[in-house]
C-alpha cells in the first residue's frame, strides 16, 4: 500500500496550493525510505535465523573433518532454502595427482540420481497424453518377455520404475554394467531373470528395469532418452554444464576422477565407468551448480526462476509411493516408512516427509534429497565410492534443518567402516599369502577354454605367465581377471579393475574333467554369483 501511494502522489497533478503537498510528499518519502531500511534488516535476520548453527558455524569444519576420517579425495556440495541456494562450495581435489580443486562446477558421475530425471520425462509424456504410466510394456516394446508370462503380461510402466518386477536387488547388473551390451539386447536379456519374489509384492531394485522404461521414451517422442531429457528437462532449468551421457568424459575439463579404497585400504585410482548403454538408469554426469537448479524447481512446484518448467501434476506423480520398502522404525533415524516412487525414495523424518535417491558408480557415490514442508533440498557428489560420509552428511544437515538433536553422524558410522575395511584388508592380504607356488590336481592345459553362462554369454580362460590362468570378458570393455592357484582346490580371482574385486573361487571337477567355475563381483556391482559351464 506504501509503496502504491507514493507513486499515485508523485505522478498526481499538483494542485493550486502546492506546498500543502509537497510537505506531506517529503515526509511520506522518508517514511518509505525507513520503512526501506528495516524490511532490508528485516530480511536478513530471516535469512540468517533460516540457516541453523550448524551450518553457518560448524559446517565448514565438519565436512574437512569427514573427508579425512574417510579419505575422500573431492566432494562438492549444494544446499537450498527457500527459494535460493543458501550454501555451495567444493571441498577437496577432484584427481589426487595434479591438485587441482573441487568447486561447485566439477563434474562428477551421479549415477542412479540419473532415474528421477527419467521417472520426470515419462510422468511428462503422460501429462502430454503421449503414453499413460499404467500402459502394459508390451504396448510400445514389442515382443517384451520376463522370466514370468504372467508378468509378462501384467507389467505396467509404472512397474518398471517402481522396483517390484520380483528380481533381486541389481540383478543381471555383472552382465549389464559396463558391458558392450546395447540397450536393446538389455532389454532382451530380462527374460533370463528367474525372480526371487513376487511380482508388486517385493522391493527389488532394478536398474534394467529402468533401461526398459527409457526406450519407451524414443518411440512415443522420436528422440532418444538421452535427447529427450537433455531438451524437455535440462536444458529448460538452464543446467548448462550437465550431460546426459558419460562417454568421453575422461576428456572434459573439470572434471573429477574415480578413488576407491576397497580391498587394500588405499585411495586407488579407477576407470571411469561407460554405463551409457544403461542411459535412463545411470548416465547423467553433472554438478551441484546445476543440481541446485533441480532441486529449487522440485520446491517451487515445477518453476524455476519463477518460469513453468513441468506442471506440478508431473511432480506428483513422481512422488506418489508405487512400492512398499519397509514400514519399521530406523534404530538409528527418524524414520518410520520407506516407499518408492518413479525414480525416487520417500520416507518421513522427524514428522516431515522427505524425497531422496542415492547414486553409486565406480569411485563416486552422491545424492540428492529435498523436504517440500521445509523448502530444503540437498546434494551431496563425491569420488570414493567406499565411504559412507556422504550419507552421514545428509543426514546430519537433515538433522539441523529439522530439529533433531545433534548426534555426529560421521563418527558414530565410521568405526564400522573401518572394521569391515579392515577385515576387507586383512582377509585379501591373507588370500594372497595363500599363493606359493603350489600345483593344481589337473594340468594348467585342463582348466582353459570356453565357458558358458546362459546370462552373459561366454569367457575364455588361457594360460598367462606360467601358473597363471587369464580370463577374458568378451561382453566387457576392456575387463580381464588372473587366476592364481593358492591350495586346496581354491584359486585366487583378482580382476584387472579393482572395483570389480577380489576372491577365492572353484572349479568344480569330476572324473578328472573341469565342469564349470563360479564367478562373482564386487556386491557394488552385484550380489550374485554366476556359473560358467566349460563347453
Amino acid at each position: 500500500m506504501l509503496i502504491l501511494y507514493s507513486i499515485h502522489l508523485t505522478f498526481a497533478p499538483i494542485p493550486r496550493i502546492r506546498i500543502v503537498y509537497i510537505r506531506p510528499l517529503n515526509k511520506l518519502m522518508k517514511n518509505f525510505v525507513t520503512f526501506c531500511c528495516f524490511l532490508l534488516v528485516y530480511s536478513t535476520l530471516i535469512a540468517q535465523t533460516e540457516i541453523p548453527k550448524f551450518v553457518s558455524d560448524g559446517l565448514d569444519a565438519y565436512i574437512k573433518e569427514g573427508m579425512n576420517d574417510w579419505n575422500i579425495p573431492g566432494l562438492s556440495i549444494a544446499i537450498v532454502k527457500n527459494g535460493r541456494v543458501v550454501f555451495m562450495k567444493g571441498y577437496g581435489v577432484r584427481d589426487v595427482e595434479t591438485k587441482d580443486p573441487v568447486d561447485e562446477n566439477t563434474l562428477f558421475m551421479i549415477a542412479s540420481n540419473s532415474k528421477l530425471f527419467t521417472g520426470t520425462a515419462l510422468a511428462q509424456l503422460e501429462a502430454n497424453k503421449k503414453i499413460r504410466l499404467d500402459d502394459k510394456v508390451n504396448k510400445y516394446i514389442k515382443g517384451y518377455t520376463l522370466f514370468d508370462k504372467n508378468t509378462t503380461e501384467l507389467v505396467t510402466i509404472r512397474d518398471l520404475l517402481g522396483h517390484h518386477l520380483g528380481t533381486k536387488t541389481f540383478q543381471g547388473d555383472f552382465v549389464f554394467w559396463n558391458s558392450n551390451l546395447s540397450r536393446d539386447q538389455i532389454i532382451g536379456k530380462m527374460r533370463l531373470l528367474k525372480p526371487s519374489g513376487g511380482f508388486r509384492q517385493s522391493y527389488g531394485y532394478c536398474n534394467s528395469c529402468f533401461v526398459t522404461a527409457g526406450e519407451i521414451i524414443p518411440l512415443v517422442s522420436g528422440k532418444p532418452w538421452e535427447v529427450y531429457v537433455y531438451d524437455s528437462i535440462i536444458v529448460p532449468l538452464g543446467m548448462t554444464n550437465t550431460h546426459t551421457l558419460a562417454n568421453g568424459m575422461s576428456d572434459w575439463t573439470n572434471v573429477s576422477r574415480p578413488y576407491t579404497t576397497v580391498y587394500t585400504g588405499k585411495l586407488t585410482k579407477l576407470p571411469y565407468d561407460n554405463v551409457d548403454n544403461l542411459g535412463a538408469a545411470a548416465s547423467i554426469v553433472s554438478n551441484v551448480n546445476d543440481l541446485s537448479h533441480w532441486l529449487l524447481m522440485q520446491l517451487d512446484s515445477g518453476r524455476y526462476q519463477g518460469k513453468r518448467i513441468l506442471p506440478w501434476d508431473v511432480l506428483q506423480k513422481t512422488r506418489e509411493m508405487n512400492t512398499i520398502i519397509r514400514s519399521r522404525s530406523s534404530t538409528i533415524y527418524p524414520m518410520h516408512f520407506q516407499g518408492y516412487g518413479l525414480g525416487l525414495f520417500m520416507a518421513d523424518y522427524n514428522g516431515r516427509q522427505i524425497f531422496y535417491h542415492t547414486g553409486g558408480a565406480d569411485g563416486f557415490v552422491t545424492n540428492t534429497c529435498f523436504v517440500p514442508e521445509e523448502h530444503l533440498g540437498i546434494t551431496i557428489l563425491t569420488n570414493n565410492d567406499n565411504q559412507n560420509f556422504f550419507e552421514a552428511l545428509k543426514y546430519q544437515l537433515l538433522d539441523a534443518f529439522l530439529g533433531v538433536p545433534f548426534v555426529n553422524r560421521s563418527k558414530a558410522l565410521l568405526p564400522a567402516h573401518k572394521k569391515e575395511m579392515d577385515e576387507s584388508v586383512k582377509s585379501t592380504e591373507a588370500l594372497k599369502a595363500r599363493v606359493r607356488g603350489r600345483n593344481p590336481s589337473l594340468t594348467i592345459e585342463k582348466y582353459t577354454g570356453t565357458y558358458e553362462n546362459e546370462i552373459y554369454g561366454r569367457v575364455n580362460i588361457k594360460k598367462g605367465k606360467p601358473g597363471i590362468l587369464v580370463i577374458n570378458f568378451p561382453g566387457h570393455n576392456n575387463l580381464k581377471a588372473e587366476l592364481q592357484y593358492m591350495d586346496n582346490g581354491e584359486w585366487l580371482l583378482t580382476y584387472n579393475n579393482i572395483a570389480y574385486g577380489i576372491f577365492p573361487v572353484q572349479f568344480k571337477i569330476s572324473e578328472g574333467r573341469v565342469i564349470s567355475i563360479d564367478l562373482r563381483v564386487n556386491e557394488f556391482i552385484d550380489f550374485d554369483s554366476y556359473r560358467f559351464v566349460k563347453k
